[in-house]
């Protein structure tokens, strides 16, 4: 077996034939047909700046036994020109070493056992590290395992009940679970953690190619098992996971020095667990435990979110804007869209957790108030594409609804009970047609979009749910982006509100070390904490999280 090369940036038509690729592998390198011994694809995006015209772009790992040739012929060029590259621009390297390695191994004999508050993305991956090196961490969930969870979170969908510890935000699996499960980040990832996440997400059941695709998805659906499977995985490892235990207080102890050590935390039963480690993988929407830890003394600050609608399409017509004549082609899929305004206010406006043929999702989690996500199944075949528009505030926008830290909750809490109230009082959804919006005039019937937002749109007018700042904002912006994507400010296009939850309202500040800035032993995590935004980076932060809780467990025992 040889070593690997990658080459990237192979670029060929959107239906050419299985043996181009091949073809283009052997041209770039410069080598005879039966030296390439063998390839697998490493990525595969595509170009679709021209519609009618989109180019598949691969990356690919290749096996040959001219690699040390090929090496040295390539930099023998490279250097002759100044530049590292080769054929129509694409590089030629080794293949990197992105294999997960395990920083630590538990000792025969700990003392007490980590603690990991929380089951979405973070905590779930902070937990199945932690129990891949033997640390057998318990984890606590306030809601419910995943199947009883989503029983819930369709009684309220569908019979306008909404249970506060099992629901959209809360359970097994986290906000992710109901969502598009996209699975791509932006976030510096030096150490390859994204791959582990991705490689457990497919021994777990994910389809083979989140592996190589350029924006990996899995939907709700397939998500349920995924969490099951790797739930099953903890436990076989010797963790322990509890449901519906909800944390509400943390045990705290100050030294001598005066320096804070968590000792542990007190569940709602009354039940006080002991531990020196406690992984606090909270979700944005633990308004409850963010009251209590900052209660408790632990650093926490307030930071910038956003907040806004959810807008509706025929998927249709952003397939059509983005692909021109190839829409529909099985390799691109449903066509998705990432778009930003900056307003002569100030303001900035994007769009958000774009779901491509998905549908707008109730998600609330407090009695008499509003929330809108949205979600995909991996299909992505629903008739409409959603995405959240929404407007970047700031904690000085804080001040008229509370002070310190915990600001940020109070105002998404007065526009959800407003949202609440617009709809009619029974978790029911203000809307407004856009056209109807942008004129300020109030809705009455639905056009060509119907929404998919269950239990219902109730259409009316859309000023009134947002400060005055987030309207002009997104009344601007909305003309701006019908420029990028053509219809995209069409009449009936429906604007659903409101959107509160894009990210947390809050960080628990870290260091470096991991540890809360005030306490040790508490390794705040995740979205919650303010280090996340998406299954993935979330995921990604739970293993970097296990791995300093592992450090400073094996450095304590080995210092004993």
């Amino acid at each position: 077996m040889y070593s690997m090369l990658r080459l990237t940036d192979l670029k060929l038509p959107l239906d050419h034939p299985e043996a181009a690729l091949r073809e283009a592998i052997v041209a770039r390198l410069g080598i005879a047909a039966d030296e390439l011994t063998g390839y697998t694809v490493a990525k595969r995006s595509y170009d679709a700046r021209r519609r009618g015209a989109i180019v598949l772009i691969y990356s690919v790992d290749v096996e040959t036994p001219r690699e040390a040739d090929i090496l040295r012929r390539l930099q023998l060029d490279a250097e002759a020109a100044e530049f590292a590259k080769a054929g129509d621009g694409g590089k030629v390297m080794r293949t990197p070493d992105t294999s997960y390695k395990f920083v630590a191994r538990a000792p025969s004999e700990l003392p007490l056992r980590p603690l990991v508050i929380g089951m979405g993305p973070c905590g779930l991956f902070a937990g199945l590290v932690l129990a891949q090196m033997g640390f057998r961490p318990i984890i606590l969930e306030r809601g419910k395992a995943v199947r009883e969870r989503t029983k819930d979170t369709w009684g309220l969908w569908r019979k306008k009940t909404l249970n506060p510890e099992s629901n959209v935000q809360f359970g097994e699996g986290g906000a992710g679970t109901f969502s598009d499960g996209k699975l791509w980040s932006q976030i510096s990832d030096p150490k390859h953690y994204g791959r582990k996440v991705i490689d457990e997400f497919v021994r777990a059941g994910a389809p083979e190619e989140i592996a190589y695709v350029s924006k990996p998805h899995i939907g709700t659906f397939r998500l349920v098992s995924m969490v099951e499977q790797m739930r099953a995985t903890i436990e076989s490892l010797g963790g322990e996971i509890r449901f519906s235990h909800r944390v509400d207080d943390l045990l705290v102890e100050t030294d001598g020095d005066g320096v804070r050590h968590v000792r542990g935390v007190t569940l709602d039963s009354g039940e006080q667990l002991r531990a020196d480690h406690v992984v606090m993988a909270l979700g944005h929407s633990a308004r409850d435990t963010f009251a209590m830890l900052h209660a408790r003394g632990v650093f926490v600050e307030a930071k910038p979110f956003s907040i806004g609608f959810r807008i509706e399409h025929p998927q249709s017509l952003i397939d059509t804007a983005r692909f021109g004549t190839q829409a529909g082609h099985p390799l691109l899929g449903a066509a998705d869209y990432k778009l930003v305004h900056h307003c002569r206010n100030g303001r900035s406006v994007y769009s958000f957790c774009m779901c491509p043929g998905g549908t707008v999702v109730a998600a609330a989690s407090e009695p008499g108030r509003v929330v809108t996500n949205g979600m995909s199944q991996y299909s992505r075949n629903e008739r409409n594409a959603n995405a959240a528009i929404v407007c970047g505030i700031t904690p000085e926008d804080f001040a008229p609804y509370g002070e310190g830290p915990l600001a940020g909750i109070e105002l998404q809490r007065y526009w959800e009970a407003r949202a609440f109230e617009l709809g009619g009082g029974e978790y029911e959804a203000p809307g407004q047609l856009v056209g109807d919006f942008l004129k300020g005039r109030t809705s009455g019937e639905f056009g060509t979009v119907q929404p998919s937002y269950k239990p219902g749109v109730r259409l009316g007018d859309l000023a009134p749910s947002l400060p005055e700042y987030a309207i002009a904002a997104i009344r601007e912006a909305l003309p701006a982006f019908d420029k990028q994507i053509r219809g995209f400010a069409m009449r009936d296009a429906v604007l659903t509100g409101v959107e509160t939850r894009t990210s947390s309202p809050v960080r628990i500040t870290r260091g470096e070390d991991g540890h809360s800035l005030n306490t040790r032993g508490l390794f705040p995590a995740g979205e919650g904490a303010g280090y996340a935004g998406g299954i993935l980076s979330a995921g990604v932060d739970g293993i970097r999280t296990a791995e300093a809780v592992a450090l400073d467990m094996v450095s304590r025992v080995v210092g004993a």
